[in-house]
């Protein structure tokens, strides 16, 4: 009965102390718990969140006068223990302790191996002593005042620049509204020749206005696409009306218009032919009329003609060489009959080229038109194999040198005419003995009465060349009228590589 007496004693007593070891166990669980939640909040029981609710007005409230001032307080460590109060923000590299018998966490200062505390914390300890900051100077209420400070600081500094901008350079806006004022616009050719034509068509233009804007519509309409686009607008046809003008200057440039948009375009010559070009121009060349009028009806003749087989044909039927031919009979047209030659040659050599060129589908189609053109019957109907070599009497070089090329291409079928032409003979013997002189450099080219001052054309080009390289021998080729080969049995090319006179510069 003692026996366990004595055991329940024992036992009761080792209960009592097992229970204080727990009670002491988890006293101290529960404060290294609380003192490591300070230290890291990871590990802390619970965890208040910042609340994101902003009011109504978009802005973050604002902690009120109750603010912890030491919620922001920086600790400076030195090289001694120094008790953290709760709160302070220790800084990186410190080392921290926990005090078991104050239950404080303390810091200081690592030791450096040299014995020396010039670290980079205590640089910056310096530092921010010398800036003698005042820890409880900022709160977190001030803080957030200072960064919307910031922001609006920004903007004020953005809205600064924008109004520096504008000083300086001007909107679009403005600039449009300014060039507009101006009338400053970039206008394309088809809006230009819209203008010009209405200009010229108008009651109320003067004679001055009609004329400058024909001048100005000759200029644009040499491209093909403008002068389908002139076609298009109508002012062809209002061109085509100006040749019966009562006004020569205005018949002028009109047939100057004409003749520029009709230059390889063959859309274009349809519709003048159609529109009673053809008629008109024969008229001016027919009547009494200024030169320089019929110089460019010559002009808007030639450029219909031209590669154009139907309009030859009914030039020929409208007796389009015997008014050229009547140029002849005129005094003071020397200028004239050479241009009319030198159309004629022109729509010869143009129907042998085709001749000789390689046939085709289309080429042959060609052809058959051009065969329908009876060129030499009217030639030799209307007396040019008489008419065309009178003109080798000019002192003019260049209009000589259109009048042979012209009578080489007559010589198949003049050629009796021209045998039969002592004065014709006799021409081109000086002609050869002048030349030969001159490419022997034993006489100087005869001075040209019609240049400006009596000199001629080569004399004037060769003075504004400056000094002339050594003549090189030269030798003058003459036409070979008394052995020359039958006109059907010969080619184009051989009618081009045939000898003929030409005046070496």
């Amino acid at each position: 009965m003692c026996g366990w007496v004595t055991m329940s004693h024992w036992a009761g007593h080792l209960c009592t102390v097992a229970k204080v070891s727990l009670l002491l166990l988890l006293v101290s669980a529960v404060f290294f718990q609380s003192s490591l939640s300070e230290r890291v909040p990871e590990f802390a029981l619970t965890k208040i969140e910042e609340s994101d609710i902003k009011d109504g007005s978009g802005k973050e409230p604002i902690a009120g006068d109750d603010a912890d001032p030491e919620d922001l307080e920086v600790f400076y460590p030195t090289h001694q223990w120094q008790a953290v109060r709760p709160g302070q923000a220790v800084p990186a590299g410190s080392h921290v302790r926990l005090n078991l018998q104050t239950g404080e966490r303390e810091a200081r200062l690592p030791d450096s191996e040299s014995g020396k505390s010039d670290t980079k914390e205590e640089k910056r300890r310096k530092r921010l002593n010398k800036m003698d900051i005042d820890t409880n100077s900022f709160t977190s209420q001030e803080l957030k005042k200072a960064l919307a400070k910031m922001k609006e600081s920004e903007k004020a500094e953005r809205m600064a620049h924008e109004e520096e901008v504008r000083k300086k350079f001007r909107p679009i806006e403005q600039l449009k509204e300014e060039f507009e004022k101006l009338n400053v616009k970039m206008e394309t050719d088809y809006e230009i020749m819209d203008k010009l034509i209405s200009k010229f068509n108008s009651s109320a233009s003067t004679l001055d206005e009609k004329v400058a804007a024909l001048y100005d519509l000759e200029y644009y309409v040499h491209q093909v696409d403008n002068a389908r686009d002139f076609l298009s607008m109508g002012g062809l046809r209002l061109v085509i009306e100006g040749l019966n003008s009562t006004e020569a200057v205005l018949k002028e440039h009109a047939a100057f218009v004409l003749g520029a948009a009709l230059s390889s375009n063959p859309k274009v010559q349809i519709e003048a032919i159609e529109g009673g070009a053809l008629q008109k121009l024969l008229v001016i060349v027919a009547t009494e009329q200024p030169q320089a009028v019929k110089k460019k009806a010559l002009f808007a003749l030639s450029s219909l003609l031209r590669h154009f087989p139907y309009a030859q044909q009914q030039f020929l039927k409208l007796g389009g060489l015997q008014v050229l031919r009547g140029l002849f009979r005129q005094p003071g047209t020397s200028a004239l009959c050479v241009r009319a030659v030198t159309l004629l040659y022109d729509l010869f050599v143009e129907k042998m080229l085709l001749e000789d060129s390689q046939h085709g589908d289309h080429a042959e189609e060609k052809v058959q038109q051009y065969r329908r053109v009876q060129l030499v019957p009217a030639v030799l109907e209307q007396d040019w194999c008489v008419a065309v070599p009178g003109l080798l009497a000019l002192p003019e070089h260049d209009a000589r040198e259109k009048v042979l090329k012209a009578v080489a291409v007559l010589m198949e079928f003049c050629r009796e005419r021209f045998r039969g032409d002592a004065a014709l003979g006799a021409t081109l013997g000086l002609l050869r003995t002048t030349t030969a002189a001159i490419c022997n450099g034993t006489q100087k080219p005869a001075a040209d009465p019609s240049s400006h001052e009596g000199r001629g054309r080569e004399a004037q080009r060769r003075e504004q060349r400056g000094p002339s390289r050594p003549r090189q021998p030269c030798a003058a080729q003459e036409l070979p009228l008394h052995s020359v080969a039958p006109f059907s049995t010969r080619s184009s090319s051989a009618l081009r590589s045939q000898q003929e006179y030409t005046y070496i510069q």
